[in-house]
């Protein structure tokens, strides 16, 4: 970090900065590359007028569940139609109602008499009774939505497309989906096991929004883990992998208690079903849990089952379910416990899940349009009472054909000057067949470490030959290590890094490390080296050290030369500084990303990581920065900041502010442009981040010289979206089958008017490829369509971990890593002491984030990351 006071000073003046108002309009349609057809999964939606109207609803007594709020208001619909004016209103779920005309009251309480879904006999003879209260609340028209559509009008009307989007959503069955945000999963749509107790569910996703064409339904489909309904100690039997012969193992209970926390378990033993939600397992087996019974007397688990029901129980060494309230929980057998089906599993998928989820779920392009066209037509909107008759809305069963263009593939320079040296990638890949590195970095203090059960003339060979190979693409490489490869338990990780740093005297420049047969170290290995001794290292599995294979030998080559400080490979226009708006004046290209915690762990911080390119005209080094902020907080809070010090003053800080004056020590100039790619957003945090972020840019820059505002682009990149393009000419996809790398849409399912488009900037390998969204959010630089559009997918042929181009522009791919990589940090290891400063507040939280430790300089000036 600079110290404080630090000022950048050059004399050639910088464009002055303005103030973000609005996300700018289009400027115009791209009209560079050769021109195609594509499908969207986007349906056209037209919508007859119709005099809208919003009712607020308040049930009484509260209910908190979706699916029970929908049972009351149907039931209301279907018991009271004739005070409702004979008209089919569409509800929410949870406080609104919407109807196609006034109902004939503006306000009107209603009595409904529900089912009770109880356990006992006495509880289903039962009804419950609740008060419904209907209250107008607003009228709408489509007014404003028919000029947002034409580009009349800035602001989106949500208000209305919130009630057409309820509509098609409130056509589908309460009783036959599971519904999670805006997706429907059912085991009649497709279920499969996962194993570990965990299975499948197919459903699909779907979401109006207002695009180009009109309204655009988008229909997606889609997976989600779900526990299996199976009897609890056949789950706990999966989940850790072992037959149930007997108990369970402290490390063991813990894990089985956080899998079923929170979960709901039902029982048949008395004659009847009845419903538990779990607060725990026992700490006891059932034959040594005891209780008092209803003489006073106290007898265990398994004895009362005995006397009680007749029930021998099979697994007695097994603990108990605890269910009812935590403090005086009810012990229930495992084996006397089904799992509820239709739960969602929150929790992270292992290796074996998510690979068999992937199988599962893989769809051909041409399979996956087809699929998604059946769904459509299946779901029958057009034909449901409620869509088409009561709110005159009409879907339209095809997927849409949009114009597009396949933009012209950048040239890649190498190292030389022969023809050998110059390279145009075929179908977003390429090879490094008589290619050097256009930047050979030098390594002379290098060694290894063997932490598997790799023989040691194993490891030796598998050295040799990743030396060899670095030093055939170019790198200069000392052949003999500094000391001699080491061969260690796991279990002395710590110990062993230590020692080979104490021995080679802080002269290592790369440590080789094979990591143990049995995962989970990778994670303590990085913490080591690159926040406490300063190391740069290389980690490769033991069965890919093993193997040796050249393809592998030359992957991890280019791994090892960036992290030594070379190039791979650059654009041939950034050499030749031919690249618009990049090569005329200095320029920084940024990338930012946030990470957070797994569903669940609501606690553990989330990781803020931005890197920044160091290498200005070549645009392919990036240093990397991370910090942590409050759990799930998606703004970046460490972009700038200021601290009143008692005796120094005011201190200026934040990740912004130390990037550009790396990238001024680095290059001898101050940016004039910074061009900041954006991941992880989503579109209703769009306004929130312009303004925070954008004004820590602003602030940050400001910081280091009186008047210094550079001119920003801040593009937001999105991968967790919906759409998917298929190609309509056979002769224009990759192997796959998948569109052609460079193929951008900006048309037609775009917004209406603001500065966005997508891009599939990689080759398909298996399933639908994605494309990614890029909305510009801000734009000083004023940025053509055409231009914009080449210089992503232009840079997305120079991430340095391989010879493909790739999903999303490197940047943001590299702020990913980054933040990943900085989760190994904290994940696994709460308690020990952070090596950084003192505790953060969580802004809005009052929550403690303890920070990150501190990366070593040597570490930070490369990127350790990749």
């Amino acid at each position: 970090m600079a110290a404080a006071g630090e000022k950048i000073s050059l004399k050639e003046s910088v464009p002055a900065s303005t103030k973000a108002i609005r996300p700018p309009a289009r400027p115009g349609v791209g009209k560079l590359g050769m021109k195609c057809v594509v499908r969207a999964n986007h349906f056209l939606v037209q919508v007859t007028d119709k005099d809208l109207h919003h009712y607020d609803v308040s049930i009484s007594p509260e209910v908190t569940s979706r699916q029970v709020c929908r049972k009351i208001i149907s039931k209301l619909i279907e018991a009271h139609k004739q005070y409702l004016g004979e008209r089919i209103p569409a509800y929410d779920g949870k406080k609104s109602l919407y109807t196609a005309g006034a109902l004939p009251f503006a306000s009107k309480d209603f009595v409904v008499n529900l089912a009770d879904s109880g356990s006992s006999r006495a509880d289903r003879e039962r009804d419950r009774e609740f008060k419904v209260t209907i209250k107008l609340a607003a009228q709408l028209s489509f007014y404003n939505l028919r000029e947002f559509l034409a580009g009349k009008q800035l602001e989106i009307p949500q208000d209305t497309i919130q009630v057409l989007d309820v509509v098609l959503r409130a056509s589908k069955p309460v009783d036959c989906y599971v519904t999670i945000g805006r997706s429907f999963f059912s085991k009649t749509l497709g279920v499969g096991n996962l194993e570990g107790g965990v299975e499948y569910w197919k459903g699909y996703y779907q979401s109006l929004r207002p695009t180009q064409m009109g309204l655009s339904f988008t229909v997606d489909g889609s997976a989600r883990p779900f526990y299996a309904p199976i009897k609890a100690h056949d789950f706990v039997s999966e989940y850790l992998g072992k037959r149930m012969s007997g108990p369970l193992s402290d490390l063991e209970r813990v894990k089985v208690k956080r899998a079923l926390k929170g979960i709901t378990v039902e029982t048949s033993y008395r004659g009847y079903v009845k419903r538990f939600k779990v607060v725990g397992i026992s700490s006891k087996k059932v034959t040594e849990e005891l209780f008092s019974n209803d003489a006073g007397a106290e007898v265990s688990v398994s004895q009362y089952f005995w006397t009680k029901y007749q029930i021998k129980l099979e697994f007695k060494f097994l603990p108990c379910i605890l269910v009812g309230q935590e403090k005086r929980p009810t012990c229930i057998p495992m084996e006397l416990c089904t799992i509820g089906a239709g739960q969602r599993y929150l929790k992270k998928l292992n290796e074996k899940q998510v690979s068999n989820m992937l199988k599962a779920t893989c769809e051909r392009p041409l399979d996956k349009e087809q699929q998604t066209e059946k769904m459509v037509r299946d779901n029958k909107y057009n034909q449901h009472p409620l869509v088409n008759k009561e709110f005159g809305i009409h879907v339209s069963e095809s997927t849409t054909a949009i114009d597009a263009r396949i933009l012209p593939t950048p040239m890649l320079k190498y190292y030389g000057s022969g023809p050998e040296s110059r390279i145009a990638p075929g179908v977003g890949q390429w090879n490094m067949i008589n290619k050097k590195m256009y930047t050979g970095a030098s390594v002379t203090g290098w060694t290894c470490v063997n932490f598997s059960r790799l023989r040691q003339d194993v490891a030796e060979m598998f050295c040799n030959d990743l030396v060899r190979m670095c030093i055939s693409k170019g790198m200069e490489f000392t052949e003999r290590p500094m000391m001699p490869i080491i061969t260690a338990y796991p279990n002395m990780i710590e110990k062993v890094l230590y020692d080979v740093h104490t021995k080679t005297q802080s002269k290592l420049q790369l440590l080789i490390v094979i990591l143990p047969d049995e995962r989970g170290s990778y994670g303590k290995i990085k913490r080591i080296c690159e926040t406490d001794l300063g190391i740069i290292s290389q980690c490769c599995l033991p069965r890919n050290a093993s193997k040796n294979s050249p393809q592998y030998l030359e992957n991890v080559s280019l791994k090892i030369n960036v992290k030594a400080g070379g190039r791979n490979t650059v654009l041939l226009d950034a050499i030749e500084k031919n690249i618009p708006m990049i090569s005329d004046r200095p320029t920084i290209i940024i990338g930012a990303d946030v990470t957070h915690a797994s569903p669940g762990e609501d606690s553990v911080p989330s990781i803020a990581a931005v890197v920044a390119s160091m290498d200005w005209p070549e645009i392919t080094k990036y240093r990397g920065l991370v910090s942590a902020q409050g759990p799930r907080e998606e703004i970046i809070r460490d972009l700038y900041e200021s601290v009143q010090d008692p005796t120094k003053g005011l201190v200026h800080g934040g990740m912004i502010r130390e990037l550009l004056i790396a990238f001024r020590r680095s290059t001898r100039e101050k940016p004039h442009r910074i061009i900041f790619y954006r991941d992880g957003v989503s579109e209703g945090q769009f306004a929130q981040v312009l303004l925070d972020e954008m004004d820590a840019i602003r602030k940050a820059c400001a910081s280091l010289e009186e008047g210094y505002l550079p001119r920003v682009t801040f593009i937001v990149v999105q991968k967790r979206h919906h759409t998917r393009l298929f190609a309509t000419d056979r002769s224009l996809t990759d192997k796959s089958g998948n569109i052609l790398p460079g193929t951008v849409v900006d048309t037609k399912i775009c917004h209406p008017s603001e500065f966005d488009f997508y891009l599939c900037s990689h080759a398909g390998i298996q399933g639908t490829s994605r494309p990614a969204h890029y909305h510009v959010l801000h734009d000083e630089n004023n940025f053509s369509a055409d231009l914009l559009q080449l210089l992503t997918y232009s840079l997305c042929f120079t991430y340095q971990r391989c010879t493909r181009s790739v999903s999303i522009v490197p940047p943001a791919y590299y702020a990913h890593l980054a933040a990943f990589r900085a989760r190994y940090y904290i994940e696994g290891d709460t308690t020990r002491d952070s090596s950084s400063g003192s505790a953060q507040v969580a802004q809005g939280t009052g929550a403690v984030v303890r920070p990150l430790p501190q990366i070593k300089e040597n570490v930070k000036s490369v990127m350790f990351y990749c």
